[in-house]
């Protein structure tokens, strides 16, 4: 039976929640409060949390003299492509371990698994003469393409089997009767049940596939093919000094789109992580 939680009891657990979250909360506030201060400020003692003479310059340095729109939307296509593609292939994968049986199946998955266990700095070399000799480099197709059928989307393939499993075998047994096939199953009915499980793929995914450096550096070469993390670290000065303020409002506007992401899909995301039993 439920019991209603007196009021001074969720008052303080309330404010014991609001002081555990300042230590995620303060870098961001600090870094968009910090993007409207002259550096001058940024470096001032005692530092000032609000900014006293707020200025916009900094934003306005973002878009001087660098592409940084086309940045903008090359991070946001490749982000976009690379989590409808990993939805596509873990679900199809993750419905293919989960329901389908054939010899080998586990020691398959297994080695599937292994993946996580490979960090990328170890592939990057033989992928970058493979994509060089395909001439395929400066362009954006290794950005693509590894993400989608490489090692990163091992995770979301697990993730998407984890859910499979959970789904009760009643459900495939009246679609048999009815006559309907594998592929028929899943997409008529395995999918559409799927929607908590895709969603913490898709935001998996594209965190991930927006916040990616290494790639970025090592594939590509003209600043109109960067994406944002590599364009971030472009905002120097004539002597190769950091302009703090300019690269913390870039990072602001870097951040615009995840939390966005987050918020729609934050729902599916903690039902995803809750029907595939990870912590």
């Amino acid at each position: 039976m439920n019991r209603k939680i007196p009021l001074r009891t969720r008052v303080a657990l309330y404010g014991l929640l609001c002081v555990l979250a300042i230590p995620f909360v303060f870098p961001t506030w600090w870094m968009v409060t910090s993007s409207f201060k002259p550096i001058a400020d940024i470096f001032a003692y005692p530092p000032k949390l609000f900014p006293t003479n707020p200025t916009v310059s900094a934003y306005k340095d973002v878009f001087d003299g660098r592409p940084f729109v086309q940045q903008y939307v090359n991070s946001l296509y490749i982000a976009a492509l690379v989590t409808a593609g990993t939805m596509i292939v873990s679900s199809l994968a993750g419905y293919a371990f989960a329901r389908i049986r054939f010899r080998g199946q586990n020691a398959l998955f297994l080695v599937v698994l292994v993946g996580l266990l490979i960090p990328s700095e170890v592939t990057i070399v033989p992928l970058f003469q493979m994509f060089n000799d395909l001439g395929l480099t400066n362009t954006h197709w290794p950005l693509i393409l590894v993400p989608v059928f490489g090692a990163p989307s091992v995770m979301a393939t697990f993730i998407m089997r984890q859910f499979f499993i959970s789904l009760p075998n009643e459900l495939e047994e009246a679609a048999r009767i009815d006559g309907i096939g594998y592929f028929g199953t899943f997409w008529r009915i395995a999918l559409p049940l799927a929607k908590p499980a895709l969603g913490a793929v898709a935001i998996f995914t594209f965190l991930q596939s927006w916040n990616l450096y290494l790639e970025p550096v090592v594939y590509l070469s003209s600043p109109e093919m960067f994406t944002l993390p590599q364009a971030l670290t472009q905002y120097v000065d004539s002597y190769g000094g950091a302009m703090w303020n300019v690269q913390l409002a870039a990072a602001s506007l870097t951040a615009i789109p995840v939390l966005i992401v987050f918020v729609i899909a934050q729902k599916q995301f903690i039902e995803g992580l809750a029907h595939t039993g990870l912590k």
